[in-house]
């Protein structure tokens, strides 16, 4: 679910939901709360430690060794942060159903034709970097170059399952914050995703006798449906702690990214108090717990891993909080809540209510005219935006040379000598004659790497290319429907178009069930999957109220069977070989799953990676026909790899729960199995004897008594009982410190007047705060009376283009102001971009007068400022202006106008240069007037009016 979308969504629109963690060396309770279990989303340590940025404090690991070494220290550190006082549970993808594998497939392929890439270009730039006779460190061989091998059943998730054992075993063994708690392992050979296994403990814990409704956990993960998950376990007392992901963009040369706490039960005082139902049915009471349970599932519609989005709604776009207003809105008409989980056993999906589904959708539905068409307006000044700073960028590389051409004709030749490059003979010779010193070689190799980002950056911006500009579909004028399902469907035609609509319903339909069950309760199937690469519109899901969901349990995919669902060819070194040659040998009979080359819908992206990729779907019959007999020719490390496996509970031989293990016996013959109470023994569930060990047979060490030794058992969760959705009887809420004056004022984004970027919304949403949270202003009372220009911290930035040095130079023009200009409607795309490539670069000192019945081309200059009015003409029939004009706003630009010599504040939304006689530019004098200098300013010629182009010959 968009990450770090969500998160940022979240923290900007409840700020009081994160805490900074404190250095834990600093005090004993260092950040107010004791936690009683810990659970590692282990996939969020694994992956930087194994691929670490430049900027994370982790060293940069070239053997399996390394990545393990990166792994413990990275546990260390969480364990000190959070000091679980009871239970360590440490959880690793498994198998995931088939569902996920399907999003696994395509990120994995798309990873291998990034690395491929990526190579091609290193090997380029170390040629180039030869050529210029700069030294850099040879390429260093790795065992850990492809991170498609964090995958269940390779050598790799092997080895780490065992170096994990070990790391346990001492751990608890030697450290003072182990010895006394429980830990699992739940490893790649447990089916599963590692958050989901994590919750489904929970579950499971809660429902049993003895359970304090009060135990306190903490989950440390990166992905934000940890949030909804740990909202749907309905305990209050549970904390997020994941890094600091927005620390970055502020202080990027930190050496490590901070960890910060996100309090579920503040989340849950914020959504109380911003989710009241004012009016509902007569018939329904309002419980808060289901209002928690309809949030989560109305937030699958923003996106999930298992349901393409919907082209309707972008959480950056202000989605969830359209979902929100609609649901608050609409409650009473509705009927009440959408699911209802304590019917979460029952056939044909009694716990959600499809018919109030239905009528939900299609009210969010109802707005797509309105997101569509502000959408389509901010990507027009998105692409001016990119057009001009693109252009910008030009001209001042052909400024530079100007420059440096000046530079050159005040030179003596002897400089010029000295300055001038050695041919590459010469470079040669210098080369290997004269040896870098051991800092520059360490210089130019961060060059390389540098040099190596910026070119594959550049090779994944579409913008640089022009596929960014192509829009098939066009969103929100008539017809996009039928071009959409063309495009996406392979369908045309009302009566093709509305039979695929119909199977389109069906499989969303049941998508939603099975992520609903998924994320409150288990599995409802290991083989269903949602079979399009596209989700439907909004106000396309009609008839969900009469879709009927049936699921077949199935089982989960072996580990070796799931890797050939999801490995590229170019990952085949992560299979044993006889498995590999099926994605490899062109004779095999599933070759057809492996293509080297797919397509990559980039359609409304910038970015390469933004793609969707689309590749055929794995037909698991075909794939477990083939696979059946290779079993008999694995190793027994490869079987090992292949085989599934039940979690590890390690505790110390001295322990309480220690004491009932010697009644385990590997004889059949005897009770293999021991049944463990939480109100007894701390932990619910079933534990059995390991068939591997990490220091010596279980039995002995029991045996031992004069030894404190780690023991290591099997353990799996205990049956038959049932998610509770809802506060346990005897829980102790916090102490409430959210109140209706924190709940920030919220703006729909389609009905946003002003366009602001998102770095502008959570800038203006962090000043709602301050001055919220302030008593006093931080501006002086009179400051905006005095017209005085007060900067802070949270001031925008703004950068003015045609600035110049000097008394009379100026400031130049603030090169935002065309961001606040509306395109035409009649406008496409491609006419737009190539009439905005027409430039003119304005002269101080030359008059341009507008060819008779054309449109003006060049802004004037101004004295003074003029407030104008957002309807009214600019210009319109006004004489010339010298002071402050009140003018409407909407107006066209230059309408009938004379000379005005004024500042003009000018409409956001009014044509440009419409029906004006004629624009003087003054010649301005040394020191006369802030935009005097000779201006570069950019204009779009949309009367299709002939653009001029005048060489700046005083520039220099």
């Amino acid at each position: 679910m968009g990450v770090p979308s969500f998160y940022r969504w979240l923290v900007n629109k409840y700020p009081k939901v994160v805490q900074d963690v404190v250095d834990p060396t600093m005090q004993e309770d260092p950040n107010g709360v004791k936690f009683d279990n810990l659970y590692l989303d282990m996939n969020a340590i694994i992956h930087p430690c194994f691929h670490p940025d430049d900027h994370d404090k982790i060293p940069f690991p070239t053997t399996f060794e390394d990545v393990f070494r990166n792994v413990f220290d990275y546990i260390d550190r969480l364990v000190e942060t959070v000091r679980p006082g009871k239970l360590l549970y440490m959880a690793i993808d498994g198998v995931a159903p088939r569902a996920k594998m399907n999003q696994q497939r395509s990120r994995r392929f798309r990873a291998a034709k990034d690395n491929e890439i990526q190579e091609a270009e290193e090997e380029r730039l170390r040629k180039q970097f030869e050529t210029e006779g700069k030294q850099v460190l040879p390429k260093q061989e790795s065992d850990v170059s492809d991170s498609n091998i964090i995958t269940p059943g390779t050598e790799f998730m092997h080895e780490l399952s065992k170096a994990l054992k070990s790391y346990i075993s001492a751990r608890i063994t030697s450290n003072p914050l182990w010895k006394d708690i429980m830990v699992i392992l739940s490893d790649a050979n447990v089916p599963g995703e590692g958050e989901h296994k994590i919750m489904s403990y929970i579950r499971k814990q809660r429902s049993l006798e003895g359970y304090d409704p009060n135990t306190s956990h903490c989950l440390y993960g990166s992905d934000a449906d940890l949030i909804m998950l740990a909202m749907a376990t309905h305990e209050p007392h549970f904390s997020i702690l994941r890094e600091d992901i927005l620390i970055q963009h502020q202080h990027p040369k930190i050496d490590a990214k901070p960890f910060k706490f996100l309090h579920i039960w503040l989340l849950r005082e914020y959504l109380g108090t911003d989710m009241k139902i004012e009016d509902p049915p007569k018939n329904c009471s309002i419980e808060f717990e289901r209002i928690i349970d309809d949030f989560i599932f109305i937030c699958f519609f923003a996106g999930n891993d298992f349901l393409p989005h919907m082209p309707t709604l972008e959480i950056h776009e202000g989605a969830i909080d359209l979902l929100m207003n609609v649901y608050k809105k609409e409650f009473n008409k509705l009927g009440g809540y959408l699911v209802d989980m304590s019917r979460i056993g029952e056939e044909h999906a009694a716990f959600l209510k499809l018919s109030r589904v239905e009528k939900f959708i299609l009210a969010v539905g109802a707005y797509e005219e309105k997101i569509f068409k502000k959408r389509s307006e901010t990507r027009e000044r998105y692409l001016r935006r990119l057009i001009r700073d693109n252009e910008d960028a030009k001209r001042e590389e052909v400024n530079a040379a100007c420059y440096s051409d000046l530079d050159d004709e005040n030179t003596s030749d002897c400089t010029l000598l000295i300055k001038k490059a050695p041919d590459s003979k010469t470079l040669s010779v210098l080369v290997n004659n004269v040896s870098a010193t051991h800092a520059e070689i360490e210089q130019n190799t961060k060059d390389l790497k540098n040099e190596l980002k910026r070119c594959i950056r550049e090779k994944c911006d579409l913008f640089k290319s022009g596929d960014f500009l192509i829009d098939k579909i066009k969103l929100g004028t008539p017809g996009f429907k039928e071009r959409y399902f063309k495009a996406k469907f392979s369908v045309e035609g009302p009566t093709d178009i509305e039979c695929k609509r119909k199977e389109i319903v069906q499989k969303y339909t049941e998508g939603l069930v099975w992520v609903l069950q998924y994320y409150f309760s288990s599995v409802a199937s290991w083989t269903w999957f949602y079979p399009f690469h596209y989700g439907p519109f909004a106000s396309d899901l009609k008839g969900m109220g009469q879709v009927r969901v049936k699921f077949e349990k199935g089982v989960p995919f072996l580990p070796l069977d799931q890797l050939l669902s999801v490995l590229p060819p170019a990952s085949s070194h992560a299979l044993p070989k006889a498995y590999s040659q099926l994605m490899l040998d062109e004779q095999s009979r599933i070759f057809d799953f492996y293509p080297q080359d797919f397509e990559v819908d980039t359609e409304g992206k910038r970015f390469m990676w933004q793609g969707i990729c689309i590749l055929s779907w794995i037909d698991d019959k075909r794939l477990v026909a083939e696979t059946r007999e290779l079993k008999n020719e694995l190793s027994e490390n490869e079987a090992i790899r292949n085989s599934v496996k039940a979690d590890s509970l390690f505790v110390r031989s001295a322990s309480k729960l220690a004491e009932k293990f010697g009644s385990l016996s590997l004889d059949t013959n005897l009770p293999c199995k021991l049944e463990t109470r939480m109100s007894s023994d701390g932990i619910g569930g079933i534990l059995s004897l390991c068939d591997e060990f990490v220091e010596k047979p279980c039995l002995d060490i029991c045996d031992n008594k004069k030894k404190d030794s780690v023991l290591c058992v099997y353990y799996e969760l205990p049956a038959g009982s049932n998610h509770i959705p809802g506060l346990l009887s005897d829980v102790k809420l916090p102490e409430k410190t959210i109140f209706e004056s924190d709940i920030m004022e919220t703006e729909l984004w389609h009905e946003c007047q002003k366009y602001y970027s998102r770095f502008e919304r959570v800038q203006n949403q962090d000043n709602w705060r301050s001055e919220n949270t302030s008593n006093t202003s931080r501006f002086a009372s009179n400051a905006i009376s005095q017209r005085t220009r007060i900067f802070s911290s949270n001031t925008p930035l703004f950068t003015f283009q045609g600035a110049g040095v000097g008394w009379g130079s100026g400031r130049g023009k603030r090169i935002d102001a065309m961001a606040s200009e509306s395109v035409p409607n009649n406008t496409k795309p491609q006419h737009f971009v190539d009439n905005f490539r027409q430039l003119r670069i304005s002269e101080s000192n030359n008059h341009f007068l507008r060819p008779g019945g054309g449109s003006s081309l060049f802004r004037p200059h101004n004295k003074g400022h003029t407030n104008q009015s957002r309807n009214a003409p600019y210009h319109q029939g006004s004489p010339s202006n010298n002071g402050y004009i009140n003018q409407p706003r909407n107006a066209p630009y230059h309408q009938g106008s004379q000379y005005n010599n004024g500042y003009m504040n000018q409409s956001k939304t009014a044509p440009n240069h419409q029906g004006s006689q004629y624009v003087t530019v003054p010649n301005f004098g040394r020191g006369q007037g802030r935009g005097a200098s000779s201006n570069s300013s950019l204009r779009p010629q949309w009367s299709g009016g002939k653009a001029y182009q005048v060489k700046d010959q005083d520039r220099w």
